[in-house]
């Protein structure tokens, strides 16, 4: 696993190890710390060590060849977890779940809640124009582009035709990203947005924010800059964390995307089951995810978008969180 920075890995973690030791494996679980030399050794450790299969959530998606060179010649098969490894052929398996979707949800999401599209995703009469700024999460992931270019092509027509505007002038991705996806480097990006483009009186009124810790960031640049905690932009997030959640039902900040990362787990361990008991290992997208090498065979779930209205159903009632949990 990459970092312990976002609970939401913590949590992966300790779920693919429980289950997959409740099925009688002996597992090594490893956090890289953000660092990519150190998750590069954590990987050459575990293959020295014997491991039969490796469940990889990478940190930079292209710094592995060589320890996957080294597990193709030992016979250990490689499962990418919500990351996708680039630029090498002995990448066996992806889950993860359909990131352009998660995109495309925030978007609209972002749209909804500034009332140019209503609850059924059909435009309303409201023509703006609404100020909008973008980020966009690390450039060594290779989701991220993913989720940006879902929600660019989602929010492109309602740029060209007036009723958004990005008022700093940033649609590229290069311009929006977040090195390693780090709330601090948000927030800061976000004052110096507020800043530069917004001295004069106007206000931003939507932020795209494709991760709930850079949303947190992001909230924080706004009301240090100014801005009532109760008369914030409409900012989006993604994995329904818990802080993200609980500032969802104050009124802070909009949406979340939520990805049951249990289903995750559970598919992980199940493709490592199969490798290991010599069974066909499933997967239901052939087409979606080529590492610049190979499509590597890959296991889709889809994602679900959370507010203040739907939160209580989509993320209580499913038990992967309690009230209790979001007080």
């Amino acid at each position: 696993m990459p970092t312990k920075t976002s609970e939401r890995w913590i949590k992966d973690g300790n779920a693919v190890k429980s289950d997959l030791e409740a099925k009688g494996y002996k597992v090594d679980l490893e956090y890289g710390d953000d660092k990519i030399p150190q998750q590069v050794q954590q990987i050459s450790n575990m293959l020295t060590k014997g491991a039969k299969v490796l469940i990889i959530a990478s940190i930079d998606g292209t710094a592995l060849s060589d320890q996957l060179d080294q597990a193709a010649k030992s016979g250990v098969k490689v499962i990418a977890y919500d990351r996708l490894i680039n630029g090498n052929k002995n990448v066996d398996y992806y889950t993860t779940f359909d990131n352009y979707k998660v995109g495309v949800d925030q978007a609209t999401s972002l749209l909804t809640g500034l009332g140019v599209v209503d609850a059924d995703g059909k435009k309303t009469d409201k023509k703006g124009p609404f100020n909008i700024e973008l980020f966009a999460g690390s450039p060594d992931d290779n989701n991220a582009t993913f989720f940006f270019n879902g929600a660019m092509d989602t929010l492109k027509p309602y740029i060209s035709d007036g009723t958004l505007v990005v008022k700093s002038g940033q649609t590229g991705f290069t311009q929006a990203a977040t090195l390693r996806w780090d709330p601090a480097t948000a927030q800061k990006r976000m004052q110096n947005l507020i800043a530069s483009t917004y001295s004069g009186g106007a206000k931003v009124q939507g932020v795209l924010s494709p991760y709930d810790g850079l949303s947190i960031g992001i909230i924080s640049a706004l009301t240090s800059s100014g801005y009532a905690t109760d008369a914030l932009p409409v900012i989006t997030g993604q994995d329904a964390e818990a802080a993200s959640v609980k500032s969802i039902i104050a009124g802070q900040q909009y949406s979340t995307i939520y990805k049951d990362t249990r289903q995750l787990g559970k598919e992980a361990v199940k493709m490592a089951d199969n490798i290991l008991t010599g069974a066909k290992v499933e997967v239901n997208d052939t087409k979606s995810y080529n590492n610049k090498v190979k499509v590597v065979p890959t296991f889709l779930f889809q994602p679900t978008v959370v507010t203040k209205e739907n939160y209580k159903k989509v993320l209580v009632d499913s038990g992967y969180y309690t009230e209790a949990d979001l007080k």
